[in-house]
């Protein structure tokens, strides 16, 4: 089952991976989107989670991504993660706006 869901922050990012924990899933399988790719990396780091990768995606996605823009790269990635392609559109759009996205599966 994947979840999604829409944070302002890092720190109600914090708050709802821990609460995705209580619930059964684990940080191997907790993602979370930013639009800066930075932003994205600081917070997957210091809050332990997973960062989309070759592993999630397959190879050919992966080398696609290097030459797509980044909005093209997040919605693949959201994909990826579980989300439908209309999902991850519309997560985009809430990354544009500066919030969070988590994309949690079991």
């Amino acid at each position: 089952m994947t979840i999604k869901l829409t944070v302002e922050n890092a720190i109600q990012a914090k708050q709802e991976v821990e609460s995705l924990e209580g619930k059964g899933y684990t940080r191997e399988n907790i993602y979370i989107f930013a639009h800066f790719k930075e932003r994205s990396n600081d917070i997957n780091d210091a809050l332990d989670t997973e960062k989309v990768g070759m592993r999630d995606q397959g190879f050919l996605e992966s080398m696609k991504n290097i030459f797509a823009s980044r909005g093209d790269e997040l919605r693949n990635k959201m994909e990826a993660a579980g989300l439908t392609k209309e999902e991850a559109a519309a997560a985009e759009s809430e990354l544009d706006k500066g919030k969070l996205v988590i994309v949690a599966n079991q």
